[in-house]
């Protein structure tokens, strides 16, 4: 029989009010209650040392339970993601296009477009084909550097933005679709991933893993905007700044080659904007181009795959 104890994890103090008043405070909790992890090798050393289990079963235990870590999945799956969102995006918004209530938040004239709009919008709308770019641009940016809080404050901005703060022109969509279409993504990039022909299983479930962790505390901060959860410190929150799209802290974020990357290797996505990448402070949820009728999503453009992914476990 096991000492008492031998399986319980030692107790960590999480400061409430920080969960509230400080976002990489937040963040922090977030990471270790997911075993959010930058390398395998890290993975196993926090899993052990938490665990305090023999040997054999420190390693046992941590080899199924981290596979790769999740940073390094999504640095070495950057480029695989990259060619399945062309595919995806257009998959999403056929489903935002089918219910008149997830529809409706494409009526709205985004701040940065000043085309003309359909009022009953659909796939070849003008709004509905300049918004595409935000999602594209969204999806890149969950496959870049989560090591770096810049990731995570751009990612604390979009959930802000969709309760009317942080823009001059206030944008309001309920929580409700927000959790919906989080799901219909992560359930989409799931199919696309574990479908691809050429990544190897181990890869396939490290990157699944570690897009599925990014996506809740995604969703973890949206609720942060719409639940009233830990409004006691509302005053001691600082004061929100209104900025340029697609800026954060007067820095423009978005607006990279690897955005643009994305952009060139779906033909017709980009005709009714001429602009290279889409701008941060729009909602990346509310909308884009033209889908493909009964596309799949293995159905891909087969030339934008990835080639030469090895048939045995990495390395």
């Amino acid at each position: 029989m096991a000492p008492p104890g031998l399986y319980q994890r030692p107790i960590q103090h999480i400061d409430r009010k920080d969960l509230y008043t400080n976002l990489e405070a937040r963040i922090q909790y977030l990471h270790t209650f997911l075993d959010f992890s930058s390398t395998a090798s890290a993975a196993r050393s926090r899993n052990a040392r938490v665990l305090q289990l023999p040997e054999p079963v420190q390693w046992l235990t941590c080899k199924f339970r981290v596979q790769k870590g999740d940073i390094e999945a999504l640095q070495t799956g950057h480029k695989y993601i990259k060619a399945l969102i062309p595919a995806i995006v257009n998959i999403v918004y056929k489903k935002l296009l089918q219910y008149d209530i997830t529809a409706r938040a494409f009526e709205t004239r985004s701040t940065s477009f000043e085309g003309p709009m359909d009022a009953v919008p659909d796939e070849n709308s003008p709004q509905i084909i300049h918004r595409k770019m935000f999602l594209r641009a969204y999806l890149v940016r969950l496959c870049s550097d989560p090591s770096k809080m810049e990731f995570w404050e751009y990612l604390d901005k979009v959930g802000m933005m969709h309760v009317g703060r942080g823009r001059q022109h206030p944008l309001h969509v309920e929580y409700m679709h927000i959790g919906a279409l989080l799901s219909f993504i992560q359930d989409v990039l799931n199919e696309a991933i574990l479908s691809h022909p050429r990544l190897h299983m181990n890869r396939k479930i490290a990157l699944v893993k570690a897009l599925g962790k990014v996506i809740w505390i995604q969703n973890d901060l949206f609720a942060k905007w719409y639940v009233r959860d830990g409004d006691e410190f509302a005053e001691q929150i600082e004061d929100i700044i209104i900025e340029r799209e697609g800026y954060l802290h007067g820095k423009k974020i978005i607006g990279t080659s690897d955005e643009s990357d994305v952009e060139s290797t779906t033909s017709g996505s980009t005709q009714a904007t001429g602009q290279g990448a889409p701008p941060a402070g729009v909602c990346p949820f509310t909308g884009v181009q033209r889908g493909m009728e009964g596309l799949k999503v293995g159905e891909g453009s087969a030339s934008s795959k990835p080639s030469g992914e090895e048939a045995a476990p990495p390395q």
